[in-house]
């Protein structure tokens, strides 16, 4: 029974061992079949794949057939303009082009070489033998002479034979005027002959009898061409309306963008428009419009126009630049034929640029009094508005403006669909000064000692144009010096010189006044010391420079957009500090406050009327008067204008008087900081900041001038 069961068992065994080789094979097949499926997938979507790339490869190759065949009839076209530009310059080398000065000079020339035989022709008397009128009257009557003519104011008498001929001066104008002797010479049986008078030339006497006339119209063709020009001397009265804008070309400028720097946004945004320029069908077909114009806001000096001669230098494309001054002139409607002209000009050679700068000398508000509805500056204006509004959708004109007042430009001109964008360049922060000290260094040879960061600190408030200048006041400064290096003190210099001016050492100054001027600026730094909000000193010169007498300099340790009301105080406080110095230590004041009181009042001024940081108004604009406007625009009544008067004399009082309280108790390092200027003329800020201190830097270097004498004492006893 164990063995059937065993028998049973392997039988079982092997029985399932059969079935689960069949299932495998089985699965195997199907899995075979579904490997053949995919491949037969795989093969069919390769085919696919094959023809999708044999026909884009005939496609690509039958654009390129068309490309070649255009790009060969370009070519033939150019070819041929070329030859017929060729043919045309050798037509201009051989006088194509009408010359009038060569032309009558070639007259006057030929004139002269056919009038030389003539004149240099023996036209005087026939040769003869020169008698006395009454010596050739008696050979008439003696018979020897048988023939008579007259010519050039003589009378001529041959022989029978003409071997001798007989000359002499007639006494009236012609023979037979002389009647006498016209009849002695009949009574004799001579024969009297008439000679025709010598003729000029033909050419030469047409030349003479149209010389007038030609000269008359030589003047007329000079006056028409000299009128006719677009530039040089002259009226100019048929071109008057023409622009006068300057068409660069690609050669506009070496400036680009790595040129520019501290104004990143703005680069970025007209590095955009570089990119419209280049690649207008990318932005085409996703539907982004190309910007009409482009505004550029920004104070003076901020790299306005830089920034224009960057996106020209990157485009290369045409550029016409141009200044909105030379729209206006005297005669109305000619400033309106050039803008019309100038965007002629500007279709023809599309992709292209237009610049205006200054925009706002022709983009001022209308109706803003200045001029009435009809004149010159309105009508330009409107003809620009039409313009720069009338683009095709397919043209690619980019108007490019700049302006540092755009509070009265006209709105109509600023609105999206003419300026679509405008950027603002601002002035730099401590990173972007950096950035452009770096890019106008190249160049200049700068010695290891130079540190930009500390001249980009040490100029807050300073844009491109001045920092460029600071840089060549510094190459000056080195060359002067013979030096081959732009050293730290040069720079450093430099930058007092671009935001004061320059040093007057030879200045003779009395030694009260340097006193004074010792205790003002000694207040001035005390009282920046003992202030909590206010930038630290960084040099103190007694020295005068530029309108100054003397001067102390704060720089901000970092870039502040923003300034609280206890900071302008402070800064109040900070410019009575050299009058209250002046006061308790003279016990008189001086002129030299002046600046300082001025700035002050300002400052109270805006606090009270413009920066709403009075308790009494409260938050309230009082007085909106800008710089450089003709009337003040004021917001308040008489009676409101008497109590401003009060609250800014109140602040003015208030500053005052605490500020002669931080003087009086800072005295002793008043009087130190005082002292120690009258010395050295000079402090820097580690030396002032030692005084406060309380450390006397002037024992010490009384001790370091013993040192070094004694030291030399020794070496020169050894």
């Amino acid at each position: 029974m164990n063995d059937k069961n065993l028998f049973d068992e392997n039988e079982n065994q092997k029985i399932e061992e059969q079935e689960k080789d069949i299932q495998q094979e089985k699965e195997n097949q199907v899995e075979e079949k579904k490997e053949e499926k995919k491949s037969a997938e795989v093969k069919s979507d390769e085919e696919e794949r094959k023809k999708k790339f044999e026909d884009e490869v005939k496609e690509r190759k039958e654009e390129l057939r068309n490309k070649l065949k255009e790009g060969m009839a370009q070519n033939n076209n150019k070819n041929n303009k070329n030859k017929d530009k060729d043919e045309e310059n050798k037509f201009k080398q051989l006088g194509g082009k009408f010359n009038f000065k060569g032309f009558i000079m070639l007259l006057f020339i030929i004139t002269l070489v056919m009038s030389l035989p003539a004149m240099l022709s023996d036209t005087g008397k026939t040769p003869s033998n020169e008698i006395s009128y009454t010596e050739f009257v008696q050979s008439v009557k003696d018979g020897k002479i048988k023939k008579v003519d007259e010519k050039e104011g003589y009378i001529y008498g041959y022989t029978a034979d003409e071997k001798e001929v007989f000359s002499a001066r007639m006494i009236t104008d012609r023979l037979g005027g002389d009647v006498k002797l016209v009849e002695t010479i009949e009574a004799n049986g001579a024969a009297i002959k008439s000679v025709p008078p010598q003729q000029m030339p033909l050419l030469l006497n047409v030349l003479i009898s149209w010389f007038p006339m030609l000269l008359l119209i030589g003047v007329w063709i000079f006056m028409m061409n000299k009128m006719g020009k677009g530039n040089g001397g002259g009226p100019q009265i048929f071109n008057v309306g023409k622009s006068k804008a300057k068409e660069n070309g690609e050669d506009v400028s070496k400036v680009t963008f790595d040129d520019v720097a501290g104004i990143t946004e703005a680069k970025v945004e007209l590095e955009e428009v570089v990119k419209f320029l280049r690649e207008p069908e990318k932005f085409k077909n996703i539907g982004a419009r190309i910007p009409k114009g482009v505004l550029l806001l920004g104070a003076p000096g901020t790299g306005k126009t830089l920034l224009a001669k960057a996106v020209a230098g990157e485009a290369k494309v045409p550029f016409f630049s141009m200044s909105g001054s030379e729209f206006v002139e005297m005669f109305v409607g000619v400033g309106a034929s050039r803008v019309r002209d100038l965007f002629n000009k500007a279709r023809k050679n599309a992709p292209c640029i237009i610049f205006i700068d200054e925009i706002d000398a022709v983009g001022r508000k209308r109706g803003s009094g200045q001029g009435g509805g009809n004149d010159e500056r309105e009508q330009t204006l409107n003809q620009l508005l039409v313009e720069m509004d009338g683009f095709g959708n397919e043209e690619t004109i980019i108007v490019l403006a700049a302006t540092n007042r755009p509070e009265i430009l006209d709105r109509a001109l600023m609105r999206p669909g003419r300026f679509d964008r405008q950027v603002y360049v601002d002035s730099p922060d401590i990173d972007g000064r950096e950035a452009i000290l770096k890019v106008h260094a190249r160049g200049k040879k700068l010695s290891k000692d130079v540190d930009l960061r500390v001249i980009a600190k040490k100029t807050p408030g300073f844009v491109g144009a001045d920092l460029a200048n600071l840089l060549n006041e510094a190459a000056i400064l080195a060359a002067r010096e013979n030096r081959e290096e732009i050293t730290m003190e040069d720079l450093e210099e430099a930058s007092e010189k671009v935001s004061i001016g320059p040093e007057r050492k030879s200045k003779k100054v009395i030694e009260k006044e340097r006193k004074i001027t010792a205790y003002h600026e000694a207040g001035h730094a005390v009282m920046h010391y003992a202030l909590p909000n206010t930038d630290p000193v960084h040099k103190i010169s007694i020295v005068p420079r530029g309108m100054a007498g003397g001067y102390t300099m704060a720089l901000p340790e970092e870039d502040r957009s923003y300034k609280s009301k206890s900071e302008f105080l402070d800064e109040m406080r900070i410019l009575y500090g050299g009058r209250a110095a002046e006061q308790i230590v003279f016990g008189d004041i001086t002129t030299g406050a002046s600046n300082d009181i001025e700035r002050a009042t300002a400052i109270a001024h805006a606090i009270v009327t413009r920066f709403g940081m009075n308790e009494k108004f409260g938050p309230i604009l009082l007085d909106n008067t800008k710089e450089g406007d003709y009337f003040q625009q004021k917001y308040y009544s008489d009676v409101t204008g008497k109590e401003v008067d009060e609250e800014i004399l109140k602040i003015v009082r208030t500053m005052y008087k605490e500020t002669l309280d931080t003087i009086t108790k800072y005295y002793d390092r008043l009087d130190a900081v005082a002292k120690a200027l009258l010395e050295k003329e000079h402090l820097n800020r580690e030396e002032f900041e030692a005084i406060m201190k309380g450390e006397d830097i002037l024992s010490e270097k009384v001790e370091e001038i013993v040192e070094e004498k004694t030291t030399e004492d020794t070496l020169q006893n050894q």
